[in-house]
C-alpha cells in the first residue's frame, strides 16, 4: 500500500468512528419505528435525513433517485465506476419481546437486524463522504488511475423479506447500470458466530429458494367406503415421503439441497375423504446448476406419485431467489484487510438460507459477509436484539469491503448492461 493510500485509509477509518455514536441513536430509533415490506417509506426518509445532513450548505448534497417503488439510491463522489452497499429498509411482522425501552411496538419488528445494517450503511456513507468533502476543501484528490476512494452508491433496498423481491426490481431498474456499479458489498449479523468474528467466504454461500404449491385432486366420499374414494390426503403423505428421495437418490450427496414441506391442509370433518389436499413449501440448492433440474424432478415425481393413487396433482412453482455468490477476488482481499484489524476471519459458514443480495451478484462482483454477534436468540425471533456494538462492527466489516472493492487490480472492469437486461427479462417468474 502506498502512502496517499495508507493515508486516505487512515483518514476514513477515523471518519468512521466518528460517525458511531450518532449512528447507534438511528440504529435505537429506526429498531422502535419498524416498517413492514411496501411500507418503508418513514424508515426510507428517516435514513436519507441522516445522509444528507453531512453535507455542508456551501456544498449540494447527492441527488436521491427512488427506486424499487419504497427504495432509494444515492451516490457520494464524483464520475466513474463506483463501489455500492446495501441497506435492507424492510422489518418483519411480528410483535417484539425484547423488553428494552425502545422496543417497538406497532406490531413490526426488525429481527433480523436491518435496523443495525442500516445504520453502518449511513456511518459508512456519511465517513465517506466526510472525506471526500474534505478532500474538496482542501484540494486535494486522487491521481489518475488510483481509485483509493472511489465513489460510493448507497442502495437502500425495501421488501428483502417478502416476494417481489427488492433487490431483482433494484437491479431491472438498470440504476446500478448507470452508476457504473463495479463491485456490491452486504453485510449481515450472525448470532451463530462470536463477536468479533467475520464469515467471509468465497463462492456460494447461501442457497436458492424456490416455493412450491402441490394440489392433489381425487374423489370425496365417506370414511367408511374408502374403496369408493380416490383419497388425495393418502395421495399427498406419500408425495412429501417421495420427494425427499430428490435428496437422498438424485442430488449429488456433495451438494446441499433441501425439500421442505411448510403446510399442508385437506378436509374439514373426520370422517369425510375430502376431494383435494394442498401443501406448500420450498426448493433449494446451493448449486445453480441443479437448479433447474431439480424443480423439474420435483414436479415429475408429485404428478407420477399422485398419479399412482388414482389422483391428478398439479404444481405451481415460484422461482425465488438464486444461489447467492462471493467473488472468489474480493472475498480473499477483504478478509485480508480485516484480519490486518484485528478480525477473526471464518470461511465456513454456509447456509440454505436465501437472500435476495443474490440478485446483486448476477450483475456485478458481489461479497456478502456474516459478522458475529452476541445474543442467545436467533434471527426472527421476538427476541433478537445484537448490541449497539454490533452497529460499529457491521460498519468496519462493510468498509473492508469498500476498500478491497476500491484496490482490486479489476477495479473499474466489470460492466452490467447483459445481466441488468436478463434481471428485467426475468421478473417474476411462475409456472405451472
Amino acid at each position: 500500500m502506498n502512502g496517499r493510500r495508507a493515508d486516505a485509509e487512515k483518514e476514513l477509518r477515523a471518519a468512521l468512528r466518528k460517525e458511531i455514536p450518532a449512528a447507534v441513536a438511528l440504529r435505537r430509533e429506526l429498531h422502535a419505528w419498524p416498517r413492514v415490506s411496501g411500507h418503508e417509506g418513514p424508515t426510507l426518509e428517516r435514513v436519507l435525513g441522516g445522509l444528507l445532513g453531512v453535507f455542508p450548505g456551501s456544498l449540494s448534497g447527492p441527488a436521491v433517485e427512488r427506486v424499487a417503488g419504497t427504495g432509494a439510491v444515492l451516490r457520494i463522489g464524483g464520475p466513474g465506476p463506483c463501489v455500492a452497499v446495501r441497506g435492507e429498509l424492510d422489518a418483519l411482522p411480528m410483535d417484539e419481546s425484547t423488553g428494552v425501552a425502545w422496543a417497538a411496538t406497532n406490531g413490526a419488528m426488525h429481527s433480523c437486524g436491518h435496523d443495525v445494517h442500516l445504520a453502518a450503511v449511513v456511518a459508512l456513507a456519511r465517513a465517506v463522504a466526510r472525506t471526500q468533502v474534505s478532500a474538496v476543501h482542501e484540494g486535494r484528490a486522487a491521481p489518475a488511475g488510483e481509485p483509493f476512494a472511489p465513489p460510493l452508491l448507497v442502495v437502500l433496498q425495501p421488501r428483502e423479506e417478502s416476494q417481489p423481491s427488492g433487490a431483482l426490481d433494484v437491479v431491472g431498474s438498470g440504476v446500478l447500470e448507470r452508476h457504473r456499479v463495479h463491485a456490491m458489498v452486504g453485510a449481515h449479523v450472525q448470532p451463530l458466530l462470536p463477536a468479533g468474528t467475520v464469515a467471509c467466504t468465497p463462492g456460494a454461500v447461501n442457497a436458492s429458494a424456490d416455493a412450491f404449491t402441490v394440489t392433489v385432486t381425487g374423489a370425496e366420499g365417506h370414511a367408511a367406503y374408502p374403496h369408493l374414494t380416490r383419497d388425495p390426503v393418502l395421495a399427498m403423505a406419500q408425495v412429501i415421503v417421495s420427494a425427499q428421495q430428490i435428496v437422498s437418490r438424485f442430488a449429488d450427496p456433495m451438494v446441499p439441497t433441501v425439500v421442505t414441506f411448510g403446510t399442508v391442509n385437506a378436509g374439514t370433518a373426520p370422517n369425510a375423504v375430502p376431494r383435494e389436499a394442498t401443501a406448500r413449501g420450498t426448493l433449494r440448492t446451493m448449486s445453480p446448476g441443479f437448479r433447474d433440474r431439480m424443480c423439474r424432478r420435483f414436479v415429475q415425481v408429485v404428478e407420477d406419485t399422485a398419479r399412482s393413487y388414482g389422483c391428478a396433482a398439479e404444481v405451481e412453482l415460484r422461482y425465488g431467489e438464486p444461489v447467492l455468490v462471493n467473488d472468489p477476488l474480493l472475498t480473499a482481499e477483504t478478509g485480508e484487510l480485516l484480519r490486518a484489524h484485528g478480525w477473526e476471519v471464518t470461511d465456513e459458514l454456509r447456509s440454505c438460507g436465501a437472500d435476495d443480495f443474490a440478485r446483486y451478484g448476477e450483475v456485478a462482483r458481489s461479497l456478502m459477509m456474516f459478522v458475529g454477534v452476541d445474543t442467545e436468540a436467533g434471527l426472527h425471533s421476538p427476541a433478537f436484539l445484537p448490541g449497539d456494538d454490533s452497529v460499529g462492527a457491521v460498519a468496519e466489516v462493510l468498509l473492508a469491503g469498500y476498500l478491497a472493492a476500491a484496490s482490486s487490480g479489476r477495479f473499474g472492469d466489470h460492466t452490467v448492461e447483459a445481466a441488468t437486461e436478463a434481471a428485467r427479462r426475468e421478473g417474476h417468474q411462475t409456472h405451472t
